[in-house]
């Protein structure tokens, strides 16, 4: 496989720089005039950040300025998420996040911002599909098994997770309440962490993002036992969905959507959606999204309106959920 993304510094995700003024007080109608960053809740290597910087070319071009990430981490993504809420609505402080964004009130319950009422959206970018994998020597060869051996060995069992609110530990939590065990969780500082651990042996399985785990299934270097979406994918089409290989109930998708500040004025907003839509639609994105087993979302989707849909939704979905469970961030 081609893995169209580079390895580069956070500077060198800059593409262009036109002008030296910053924002504040600046006219919307101009615009970008100076640097933005977007904000990453979560380490470098992981899938939002990895997304952040596949997109971020492009909506530089477009945009014409440089576009700097930033990673934030901690308290899944409370941490980032707390200080682009308290930014100025100029847009130059952009917010990158995943499911996390509609786990977190749930999860937090001391939270300093709300999702609906301290953000706009800009739009949807990409649903992420998960897998099922664990070490390559694990003893079960297929999600039944599998099954049958979380359940017999429990007390043993560790299943790791990029941390409290990952999809990574909402799709772990599901797949316990499905067995009706609780296993011994591992939660690090992103799924990178977590899959280099799992390479390793240090870790039994876990569930983890198309972009961390295509490769490394493809490679041997882990095993793979269904994908978590309702349909197979078309970079993995061998694997089975969980349906399909006898999980009903667990299906599970990490979206990606870009958030301002509330205040932030409309004509701000719709600057970025259209560089968004422009990046969704350059070839080396779709390319790159094809090889990490995901694809852009449809144009109509990669709006304010969808990712707020969206997100209103899985906060439906996931509230219930979390307070069932009593996991809670602290």
């Amino acid at each position: 496989m081609h893995l169209r993304i580079p390895l580069i510094s956070v500077a060198s995700v800059a593409v262009l720089s036109l002008a030296a003024c910053g924002g504040g007080d600046a006219d919307p109608a101009a615009y970008p005039e100076s640097e933005i960053t977007f904000v990453v809740p979560f380490s470098a290597g992981g899938p939002t950040d990895t997304v952040t910087r596949l997109i971020a070319e492009p909506m530089a071009e477009e945009l014409g300025q440089q576009i700097v990430v930033q990673n934030v981490e901690g308290a899944g993504g409370t941490v980032a998420a707390g200080q682009v809420s308290g930014e100025a609505g100029d847009g130059y402080q952009v917010l990158i996040h995943h499911i996390g964004m509609s786990t977190a009130p749930a999860l937090y319950p001391d939270l300093d911002y709300s999702p609906l009422e301290d953000f706009k959206t800009v739009g949807l970018i990409t649903e992420l599909p998960m897998t099922i994998v664990a070490r390559a020597d694990f003893e079960p060869e297929t999600l039944e098994e599998l099954l049958a051996y979380v359940e017999e060995n429990a007390d043993t069992v560790t299943i790791a997770n990029a941390g409290v609110g990952a999809a990574s530990q909402l799709c772990g939590l599901l797949i316990e309440q499905a067995v009706g065990v609780d296993l011994t969780e591992v939660p690090y500082d992103g799924t990178g962490p977590a899959l280099t651990d799992l390479i390793g042996g240090q870790v039994d399985f876990m569930c983890d993002q198309t972009p961390n785990t295509v490769a490394q299934i493809e490679s041997g270097d882990i095993k793979a036992y269904a994908v978590t979406t309702p349909e197979r994918i078309e970079a993995l089409p061998d694997l089975p969905t969980t349906a399909e290989a006898g999980l009903d109930g667990v299906e599970v998708a990490s979206f990606h959507g870009l958030y301002v500040p509330s205040d932030t004025p409309d004509e701000v907003v719709e600057k970025l959606t259209a560089a968004l839509k422009v990046a969704l639609a350059d070839q080396n994105v779709i390319d790159s999204f094809a090889d990490l087993g995901t694809a852009a979302v449809a144009e109509d989707q990669a709006t304010p309106e969808a990712l707020t849909a969206k997100l209103e939704e899985q906060l439906e979905l996931w509230t219930p959920i979390i307070e069932a469970s009593g996991v809670t961030g602290g």
